[in-house]
């Protein structure tokens, strides 16, 4: 089976008694556009998807009336910032940047890959954060760029 598209997402459209399938992915394997998956009960999916978009946890690759294969995104090592205030959180989105650590927020958290270099300049700058073993819904996104 060969999936190109999404059919949707599990939060807009309910499985309606259909048996669920899942996929699951790292946060990594939510970019990749080509991609052979083996679903929980051992279906190997190829994903070619035509438009260029990230996955993310709960995409339905294939429903029909009986069935459903959904994306389930497995935990990532998680550093969880929860600055003090805009000052601190600017100051470290911006070592965050220089060191081109994708992040993501929840909320008024602000999330990225567990680095223990990020960890110690954390501690360094007396920052609230914890480190969290949980599932993030969509891809940390790297974002090219050079310095001119």
């Amino acid at each position: 089976m060969i999936i190109e598209q999404i059919v949707g997402n599990v939060e807009d459209i309910p499985s309606s008694g259909r048996h669920i399938e899942k996929v699951y992915l790292s946060s990594d394997d939510l970019v990749k556009r080509i991609q052979r998956v083996t679903t929980d009960h051992g279906k190997e999916v190829g994903i070619r998807l035509k438009e260029p978009k990230d996955l993310i946890d709960g995409d339905i690759l294939y429903m029909d009336e009986h069935n459903m294969i959904v994306i389930s995104v497995m935990n990532d090592d998680l550093l969880v910032i929860q600055p003090a205030n805009i000052k601190q959180m600017g100051e470290i989105a911006h070592l965050l940047g220089n060191r081109h650590l994708p992040a993501q927020f929840e909320g008024e958290d602000m999330l990225v890959q567990f680095d223990y270099l990020v960890q110690e300049l954390l501690e360094q700058l007396d920052v609230p954060y914890s480190r969290q073993i949980r599932k993030v819904k969509k891809a940390f996104r790297h974002i090219g760029h050079h310095h001119g």
